[in-house]
């Protein structure tokens, strides 16, 4: 398994900014959202949490599409990021969904979720 980390996943995530369809794999989600959470970090330092209340605002979209486009992935539905409202335990729910690996069953979204970003 490759865990090698990579921005280039960051970028393919904003390439498909509201694409709800088709599948993310582990690592496109996990590098999305360790460089997501960097760059909030960096700008809630350097500028108070202003700049970081609006790229909090402008990634809402394409983390919402890399979230269902992963549940897809491992074969559950896209409303399934509801969860997320349920205080405390909806969001461990996520995680562990988001932890698991590709199934099969994301076959009815797409027939292979993307290896490597062009």
């Amino acid at each position: 398994m490759d865990n090698s980390v990579d921005i280039k996943w960051y970028f393919h995530v904003w390439k498909n900014y509201g694409n709800f369809e088709g599948r993310a794999s582990r690592k496109e989600y996990w590098n999305f959202f360790l460089f997501n959470f960097l760059a909030s970090l960096v700008l809630g330092i350097v500028s108070a949490g202003v700049l970081s209340l609006i790229y909090g605002i402008a990634v809402l979209v394409p983390n919402i599409a890399v979230g269902v486009r992963r549940l897809h992935d491992i074969g559950k539905s896209g409303w399934l990021m509801l969860l997320g409202l349920i205080p405390l335990v909806g969001f461990i729910i996520l995680i562990v969904f988001f932890c698991l690996e590709s199934s099969s069953e994301g076959d009815k979204y797409a027939p292979y979720a993307p290896s490597f970003p062009d």
